[in-house]
């Protein structure tokens, strides 16, 4: 038995057998942030002179750059579903949910690959997300989204979201509230939203988390975070007036990711992984796929609506177990994220991140065995 495998037990960590061969080899990451940035392709966002210059020359130089890392579809809220379920596009999910419609089942079961089959935007209570299998596994989580309930009247400070059957209302920017729930993906699953008390515990407004990094024992092991409609390069030009697009994503990322990497439990055991939910409309590879992606059966519309996956968007990831200036070419999707974060966590997996063959992040990335 691994020294890694060891260590996550020490920790407390529900290892199964099959999830404890894929961690064989994994470094003890025990706190996972993920920040997820909007629509901007590899080729600009990394290309030469890139509009990002701090994500895409400082941050990589002091982690590692995923070369080949895709999207699964397009628009957004389908790649957000996919990062904490595995569960693949639908009709209404790839144009994000208009009218906040609870999931039609066509069979009364997930099918063999993880999948709800049929259509709608919240899944039922036996769809579940990596929120659900950390607690299950007794360990902590919470979602991040900054602008959350700066309009008390259009959602809640926590836990914010429309009432099933509501029109969606949070779909574009205010002045005073660029938060989006199309960008919060725990609020589309009754598992989470059924317990108000619990789901307002867990999906927070993004002021909430400096405090919580202070000390490993209030830093969640799975942080996940949402810049607002103009921090995350969503807006390109904010409706405020500020600067939107590259611009907005690196004042964002100069802000927080220092924070971040300045907690201690960043510091002990941490590991930033920063994506893109997915490519933008230009270029030939913006709806291209990776890792043998599927779509959900019977659908008759490809997950990239003009292509099969969400295309080619790169990610930088930064830990204590990664060398500064690591570059890998292996291919990722967003499920292979999921399944990796499953894998270190010694966790089953949902959905299409059970895919057979499907890569998870391994020596590739984590060039330095320990901090």
């Amino acid at each position: 038995m691994s020294r890694w495998i060891v260590l996550a037990a020490l920790f407390g960590c529900v290892v199964s057998n099959s999830a404890a061969a894929a961690a064989d080899s994994l470094p003890p990451v025990r706190h996972v942030f993920i920040l997820v940035l909007e629509n901007q392709s590899f080729r600009v966002t990394f290309g030469k002179n890139s509009p990002a210059p701090y994500l895409a020359n400082e941050l990589t130089a002091q982690g590692a750059l995923l070369t080949q890392y895709y999207g699964i579809g397009h628009w957004s809220l389908d790649n957000y579903l996919a990062l904490i379920s595995g569960q693949a596009p639908n009709p209404e999910t790839q144009a994000d949910c208009p009218t906040v419609t609870n999931f039609r089942l066509s069979q009364p079961k997930l099918d063999a690959n993880g999948q709800a089959l049929g259509e709608g935007c919240l899944y039922p209570p036996m769809v579940k997300t990596i929120a659900d299998q950390l607690e299950a596994a007794k360990l902590t989580w919470r979602g991040y989204m900054e602008d959350m309930g700066n309009n008390p009247a259009r959602e809640a400070a926590t836990c914010g979201h429309m009432a099933p059957g509501a029109e969606e209302r949070t779909g574009g920017a205010t002045v005073t509230d660029k938060y989006a729930a199309k960008h919060d993906p725990f609020v589309y699953f009754h598992s989470i939203i059924d317990d108000q008390s619990r789901c307002d515990a867990h999906v927070v407004n993004l002021d909430k988390l400096p405090a919580d990094l202070r000390s490993i024992e209030t830093t969640p092991n799975y942080s996940f975070i949402t810049p607002n409609l103009c921090n995350d390069g969503h807006d390109a030009q904010c409706i405020d007036g500020s600067p939107g697009g590259f611009a907005a994503i690196d004042a964002f990322l100069r802000k927080w990711v220092p924070l971040i990497t300045a907690s201690p439990a960043f510091k002990k055991d941490g590991l930033l992984i920063i994506t893109f939910d997915e490519s933008d409309g230009a270029g030939n590879d913006a709806s291209a796929a990776c890792c043998g992606e599927r779509g959900l059966p019977g659908s008759a519309q490809p997950a990239g609506i003009n292509g099969p996956g969400g295309g080619r968007i790169g990610a930088v990831l930064l830990s204590p177990f990664i060398d500064p200036g690591t570059v890998s070419s292996e291919r990722y999707n967003h499920y292979s994220t999921l399944r990796y974060i499953e894998d270190t966590f010694g966790l089953s997996h949902l959905g299409y991140a059970g895919k057979k063959g499907l890569k998870v992040f391994g020596a590739d990335v984590f060039t330095r065995p320990s901090p």
